[in-house]
Protein backbone atom coordinates (compact mmCIF):
# COMPACT_ATOMS: atom_id res chain seq x y z
CA UNK A 1 0.00 0.00 0.00
CA UNK A 2 2.88 2.84 0.94
CA UNK A 3 4.22 1.91 -2.77
CA UNK A 4 0.70 1.89 -4.44
CA UNK A 5 0.82 5.86 -5.97
CA UNK A 6 -2.78 5.23 -6.94
CA UNK A 7 -4.20 5.94 -3.85
CA UNK A 8 -5.18 9.17 -2.82
CA UNK A 9 -6.11 8.53 0.84
CA UNK A 10 -2.34 7.73 2.91
CA UNK A 11 -2.18 6.42 6.11
CA UNK A 12 -1.21 8.27 8.56
CA UNK A 13 0.31 5.80 11.14
CA UNK A 14 0.58 2.24 11.61
CA UNK A 15 -0.45 1.12 15.30
CA UNK A 16 0.35 -2.48 15.35
CA UNK A 17 -0.62 -4.60 18.81
CA UNK A 18 1.54 -8.07 19.10
CA UNK A 19 1.42 -8.16 15.11
CA UNK A 20 1.89 -11.61 13.09
CA UNK A 21 4.40 -10.44 9.85
CA UNK A 22 5.75 -13.94 8.83
CA UNK A 23 5.13 -17.40 8.45
CA UNK A 24 8.54 -18.69 7.12
CA UNK A 25 10.45 -19.24 10.81
CA UNK A 26 8.07 -20.79 13.96
CA UNK A 27 11.33 -21.25 15.72
CA UNK A 28 12.37 -17.65 16.75
CA UNK A 29 13.14 -17.42 20.07
CA UNK A 30 9.26 -16.14 21.29
CA UNK A 31 8.16 -19.18 19.34
CA UNK A 32 10.58 -21.25 21.53
CA UNK A 33 9.89 -19.96 24.89
CA UNK A 34 6.82 -18.96 24.73
CA UNK A 35 5.27 -22.22 22.56
CA UNK A 36 3.11 -23.51 25.44
CA UNK A 37 2.00 -20.37 26.44
CA UNK A 38 -1.61 -19.08 26.90
CA UNK A 39 -3.94 -17.91 24.89
CA UNK A 40 -1.94 -18.52 21.63
CA UNK A 41 -0.38 -21.91 21.17
CA UNK A 42 2.72 -22.08 18.30
CA UNK A 43 0.64 -25.10 16.46
CA UNK A 44 -2.64 -22.20 16.27
CA UNK A 45 -0.35 -20.22 14.24
CA UNK A 46 0.71 -22.40 11.76
CA UNK A 47 -2.75 -23.23 11.73
CA UNK A 48 -4.24 -19.40 11.32
CA UNK A 49 -2.04 -18.97 8.47
CA UNK A 50 -3.14 -21.85 6.49
CA UNK A 51 -6.70 -20.74 7.11
CA UNK A 52 -5.70 -17.15 5.97
CA UNK A 53 -4.01 -17.94 2.48
CA UNK A 54 -6.27 -20.67 1.72
CA UNK A 55 -4.29 -23.72 2.03
CA UNK A 56 -4.23 -27.16 2.83
CA UNK A 57 -4.23 -27.90 6.92
CA UNK A 58 -2.46 -30.98 5.81
CA UNK A 59 0.53 -28.63 5.59
CA UNK A 60 0.61 -27.65 9.36
CA UNK A 61 3.29 -30.13 10.23
CA UNK A 62 6.12 -29.25 7.90
CA UNK A 63 5.11 -25.51 8.90
CA UNK A 64 5.88 -26.18 12.31
CA UNK A 65 9.08 -27.74 11.88
CA UNK A 66 10.03 -25.27 9.71
CA UNK A 67 10.53 -27.89 6.54
CA UNK A 68 8.72 -25.28 4.46
CA UNK A 69 11.50 -22.72 4.74
CA UNK A 70 14.36 -25.29 4.67
CA UNK A 71 17.44 -23.83 2.51
CA UNK A 72 16.39 -26.07 -0.29
CA UNK A 73 13.50 -23.79 -1.15
CA UNK A 74 14.35 -21.82 -4.77
CA UNK A 75 11.29 -19.50 -3.60
CA UNK A 76 12.78 -18.37 -0.73
CA UNK A 77 16.33 -16.39 -1.69
CA UNK A 78 19.48 -15.57 0.72
CA UNK A 79 17.83 -12.01 0.87
CA UNK A 80 14.38 -12.93 1.74
CA UNK A 81 15.79 -15.19 4.98
CA UNK A 82 17.75 -12.15 5.95
CA UNK A 83 14.73 -10.07 6.67
CA UNK A 84 13.59 -11.93 9.46
CA UNK A 85 16.93 -13.18 10.41
CA UNK A 86 16.31 -13.11 14.47
CA UNK A 87 20.23 -13.63 15.22
CA UNK A 88 21.25 -10.31 13.64
CA UNK A 89 17.66 -8.46 14.26
CA UNK A 90 16.95 -9.11 18.41
CA UNK A 91 18.90 -7.64 21.53
CA UNK A 92 20.56 -10.32 23.08
CA UNK A 93 17.99 -10.75 25.71
CA UNK A 94 15.71 -12.09 23.43
CA UNK A 95 17.89 -13.86 22.00
CA UNK A 96 19.14 -15.73 25.39
CA UNK A 97 20.84 -19.42 24.34
CA UNK A 98 17.92 -20.24 21.70
CA UNK A 99 19.55 -21.74 18.30
CA UNK A 100 18.04 -21.17 14.88
CA UNK A 101 16.29 -23.94 13.27
CA UNK A 102 16.98 -24.18 10.04
CA UNK A 103 16.73 -27.27 7.51
CA UNK A 104 18.93 -27.81 4.90
CA UNK A 105 15.98 -30.02 3.29
CA UNK A 106 13.14 -29.62 3.77
CA UNK A 107 9.32 -30.31 1.75
CA UNK A 108 10.10 -29.85 -1.74
CA UNK A 109 7.37 -26.88 -3.52
CA UNK A 110 5.66 -25.69 -0.16
CA UNK A 111 5.84 -22.06 -0.76
CA UNK A 112 4.93 -22.89 -4.59
CA UNK A 113 1.62 -24.30 -3.13
CA UNK A 114 1.27 -21.86 -0.89
CA UNK A 115 2.74 -18.37 -2.00
CA UNK A 116 1.36 -16.15 0.37
CA UNK A 117 4.06 -17.08 2.89
CA UNK A 118 6.63 -15.06 0.77
CA UNK A 119 3.95 -12.12 0.02
CA UNK A 120 4.49 -9.16 1.77
CA UNK A 121 0.93 -7.95 1.98
CA UNK A 122 0.73 -10.71 4.25
CA UNK A 123 4.03 -10.89 5.29
CA UNK A 124 5.16 -7.43 6.21
CA UNK A 125 8.33 -8.01 7.61
CA UNK A 126 9.59 -9.38 4.38
CA UNK A 127 9.48 -6.29 2.49
CA UNK A 128 12.19 -4.15 0.84
CA UNK A 129 13.75 -2.33 3.35
CA UNK A 130 12.77 0.62 0.53
CA UNK A 131 9.32 -0.09 0.95
CA UNK A 132 9.25 -0.19 4.33
CA UNK A 133 10.84 3.47 4.49
CA UNK A 134 7.21 4.63 2.62
CA UNK A 135 5.50 3.39 5.59
CA UNK A 136 3.94 5.87 8.18
CA UNK A 137 5.49 6.43 11.79
CA UNK A 138 4.52 2.86 13.66
CA UNK A 139 3.51 1.87 17.27
CA UNK A 140 4.23 -1.50 17.57
CA UNK A 141 3.51 -3.03 20.85
CA UNK A 142 4.70 -6.85 21.69
CA UNK A 143 4.62 -8.85 25.26
CA UNK A 144 7.56 -11.31 26.60
CA UNK A 145 5.08 -14.02 27.02
CA UNK A 146 3.99 -14.46 23.37
CA UNK A 147 5.09 -16.31 20.61
CA UNK A 148 4.30 -13.08 18.20
CA UNK A 149 7.01 -11.18 20.26
CA UNK A 150 9.85 -11.43 18.12
CA UNK A 151 7.73 -10.59 15.22
CA UNK A 152 7.08 -7.05 16.10
CA UNK A 153 10.50 -6.73 17.82
CA UNK A 154 12.18 -7.46 14.54
CA UNK A 155 9.57 -5.43 12.30
CA UNK A 156 10.26 -2.37 14.47
CA UNK A 157 14.15 -2.80 13.93
CA UNK A 158 13.86 -2.94 10.32
CA UNK A 159 11.64 0.00 9.90
CA UNK A 160 13.75 1.94 12.27
CA UNK A 161 16.93 0.72 10.13
CA UNK A 162 14.36 2.26 6.98
CA UNK A 163 14.25 5.59 8.24
CA UNK A 164 10.69 5.07 9.89
CA UNK A 165 9.99 6.89 13.43
CA UNK A 166 8.94 3.80 15.71
CA UNK A 167 7.68 3.76 19.65
CA UNK A 168 8.10 0.38 20.51
CA UNK A 169 5.99 -0.88 23.60
CA UNK A 170 7.11 -3.89 25.50
CA UNK A 171 5.69 -5.28 28.33
CA UNK A 172 8.02 -7.44 30.26
CA UNK A 173 5.14 -9.39 32.14
CA UNK A 174 2.75 -9.10 28.88
CA UNK A 175 0.91 -11.72 27.21
CA UNK A 176 -1.28 -12.18 23.89
CA UNK A 177 -4.64 -10.62 23.86
CA UNK A 178 -3.49 -8.96 27.60
CA UNK A 179 -5.11 -5.80 26.23
CA UNK A 180 -8.79 -7.21 26.65
CA UNK A 181 -8.48 -7.41 30.38
CA UNK A 182 -8.07 -3.64 30.85
CA UNK A 183 -11.63 -3.45 32.15
CA UNK A 184 -13.95 -5.67 34.80
CA UNK A 185 -15.10 -8.40 34.97
CA UNK A 186 -11.15 -9.31 33.67
CA UNK A 187 -9.49 -6.68 34.73
CA UNK A 188 -5.26 -7.02 34.89
CA UNK A 189 -2.57 -3.85 35.55
CA UNK A 190 -1.37 -5.05 32.45
CA UNK A 191 -4.09 -4.76 30.59
CA UNK A 192 -5.10 -0.93 31.90
CA UNK A 193 -1.41 0.02 31.11
CA UNK A 194 -1.16 -1.16 27.56
CA UNK A 195 -4.72 0.32 27.21
CA UNK A 196 -3.80 3.53 28.45
CA UNK A 197 -0.30 3.96 26.59
CA UNK A 198 -2.11 2.60 23.42
CA UNK A 199 -4.62 5.84 23.75
CA UNK A 200 -2.18 8.12 24.70
CA UNK A 201 -0.09 7.21 21.32
CA UNK A 202 -3.04 7.94 19.08
CA UNK A 203 -4.06 10.71 20.61
CA UNK A 204 -0.96 12.33 19.88
CA UNK A 205 0.36 10.81 16.78
CA UNK A 206 -3.54 10.89 14.69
Amino acid sequence: LSSDNSLKVKFKTQALIYPVLQALDFHTPSYQQNQAVPILYRPYMARFWLQYLGADSALEPLLLVNNHSSLDQPAISATTRSKLNWTALLPAEHKKNFKPVVKKKGSPGVVDKVPGLIDVRAAPLLAEQGVLGKTPKAYVMTCEFDVLRDDGLMYGRRLRDAGVEVTSDHYEDGFHGCMVFANLPMMSSVGQRSMRNYIHWLDQNL
